[in-house]
């Protein structure tokens, strides 16, 4: 999968959500797009829910999307790897 598509693909899941665009780094702009959404780093620190429920939530919306089967696959593990990785 190339980065861009996928950065592209991510955008499209958030219509109205702000990402960096920096053309040379579009694995980085991604992969710190889809920390801060799983951290909820843009909800309110007393509404923020716990990794797990981000995580079971952005599974959804990506599986709800119209996105290929292929770019879902690949957005699903991205999400689970940097899940991983989070405190």
């Amino acid at each position: 999968m190339n980065s861009k598509d996928l950065l592209q693909s991510y955008r499209s899941l958030w219509k109205n959500r702000a990402l960096a665009t920096d053309e040379e780094n579009p694995d980085i702009v991604l992969m710190i797009a889809i920390e801060k959404e799983l951290r909820d780093e843009t909800a309110h620190p007393r509404v923020r829910r716990d990794k797990q429920k981000k995580l079971i939530a952005a599974i959804k919306r990506i599986i709800d999307s119209s996105l290929s089967s292929d770019m879902k696959v690949a957005l699903i593990d991205i999400h689970f790897e940097i899940f991983d990785t989070i405190d």
